[in-house]
């Protein structure tokens, strides 16, 4: 009789916390979680569309790193809280695709036709560059050149001038690493950045940090991007300039996607369908205009066009990328 009572408490015990941790777990029909990695002032623009579009939704927008992005949802899979993802960049959605819902219902015509996977697991979500950016106020106030090529970064009047994000934690810093890679080799790539390392004044730990060390003039020479460089130029009148030295400027691109098993809600699929087509195109008009859709201009201020892409082989192989961040050592 004991043991009875002793069975029936603990089942009990067990269908209360069935209960409860279900009930945490069981999806709302207006409820919408996504994760993003994109700026924050992109992000703020996204949620306010999708305030104003969706009223009667309950939205979360989630704003993780790059690399926390991919890796809360390896470990995840489909058991994530996430519903959809924005701009993840595509070799972790490669890696991904399994737990990522067939996009193939969704209007993918207006996209470059080689941004869209043959597979259609994710949609493009935008292509961004990066730069060698100056500001040229402090530069002139030390009575120093600009610098005209990756070789002038390496001289001696450039030391303590110059910042760069770490690769290891920027997917900027891996742009320029693979940029260089492509375009001197591997030993000569790896061999440049020893030296660039004893100019360097921080590597940082996010592809934003060289723009705000210049902002902040505590740096006068930033591997950066050209994205964050235009923004700070137009929202906040900065000095800084935009170079391209002749091995090309590093480029990625990244893409928006549902996971699986979430794209049968129609919660889901309506605010997915705005956020890869109406948002996305809006996001691309005001801060990011490097071409994913078949008929996108650029009018924002200050934005490059014709922009010389460096050649970017190898970016979105994830086996490389570990042996080449084994590699680095700073």
């Amino acid at each position: 009789m004991v043991k009875k009572r002793i069975f029936f408490v603990i089942f009990c015990g067990l269908l209360a916390a069935g209960a409860l941790f279900g009930g945490a777990r069981k999806e709302k029909p207006n409820q919408v979680i996504i994760y993003t990695s994109t700026e924050d002032f992109r992000t703020e623009h996204l949620q306010k569309l999708l305030k104003d579009k969706f009223p009667a939704y309950d939205i979360t927008i989630q704003v993780l790193s790059t690399g926390n992005h991919a890796a809360k949802i390896k470990a995840e899979g489909t058991a994530t809280e996430a519903d959809i993802l924005v701009n993840l960049e595509t070799g972790y959605l490669e890696s991904l695709k399994d737990v990522l819902a067939d996009l193939s219902t969704f209007d993918s015509s207006p996209f470059l036709a080689d941004l869209v996977p043959a597979h259609h697991r994710y949609l493009p979500w935008d292509k961004s560059s990066g730069a060698i950016v100056i500001n040229r106020e402090k530069l002139a106030g030390l009575g120093i050149p600009v610098p005209a090529s990756y070789d002038d970064l390496l001289k001696p009047v450039y030391k303590g001038l110059i910042s760069m994000p770490n690769p290891k934690t920027s997917g900027t810093g891996y742009m320029f690493l693979v940029s260089l890679i492509n375009a001197l080799g591997e030993d000569a790539a790896f061999a440049y950045f020893d030296k660039l390392a004893e100019n360097i004044l921080q590597f940082t730990t996010s592809g934003s940090g060289p723009v705000n060390a210049l902002i902040q003039g505590e740096a006068a020479i930033g591997l950066g991007m050209t994205l964050t460089t235009v923004q700070a130029v137009n929202s906040r009148n900065a000095p800084l300039d935009i170079l391209f030295f002749k091995e090309g400027a590093p480029s990625i691109t990244t893409g928006t996607a549902i996971i699986k098993g979430r794209e049968g809600r129609p919660a889901v699929r309506e605010v997915f369908a705005f956020v890869a087509s109406t948002a996305n195109r809006e996001d691309k008009e005001l801060y990011c205009p490097e071409a994913i859709f078949k008929d996108q201009p650029n009018s924002i201020p200050n934005y490059p066009r014709n922009i010389p892409y460096a050649d970017m082989k190898g970016v979105y192989d994830l086996t490389l990328k570990e042996r080449l961040l084994g590699k680095w050592k700073f």
